[in-house]
């Protein structure tokens, strides 16, 4: 959360809140898309190809990075058999709740793991 309110231009403070993410050793490349909005972020792994893995994965990481970078609209998933871009719109959505307002970590954390644990509700996210 020492990152929080950052900006998708400042490619040193996504680095630093991507590296600190799920699967940050299987990440292969990071894009930063900052020349028209929508701003975005798509991010390259390596090597992860379970399903419920890769979706734990999108959601989680997806959660963190719009709560703590003001403009970032969308972020993009690659992996190897699979890719997924998720909305700022979207994730809010399912979470009815906004995540900009999220002022610690452990909230956060919560939010995520009581989403998590309904595999109807990730099943619901992923069939948009």
């Amino acid at each position: 959360f020492q990152y929080k309110n950052s900006y998708v231009g400042d490619n040193s403070a996504v680095r630093n809140i991507v590296n600190q993410l799920a699967h940050s050793n299987e990440l292969k490349q990071i894009s930063l898309h900052t020349k028209e909005q929508p701003y975005g972020i798509t991010l390259e792994y390596n090597d992860i190809t379970a399903d419920k893995e890769i979706k734990e994965t999108v959601i989680a990481n997806a959660t963190y990075l719009f709560a703590l970078i003001q403009n970032v609209d969308w972020i993009a998933f690659k992996f190897p058999a699979n890719e997924f871009t998720v909305t700022k719109t979207e994730i809010q959505h399912w979470y009815n709740n906004k995540l900009d307002g999220f002022e610690n970590e452990e909230d956060l954390k919560n939010l995520i793991k009581e989403h998590l644990n309904s595999e109807d509700s990730v099943n619901q996210f992923f069939s948009k």
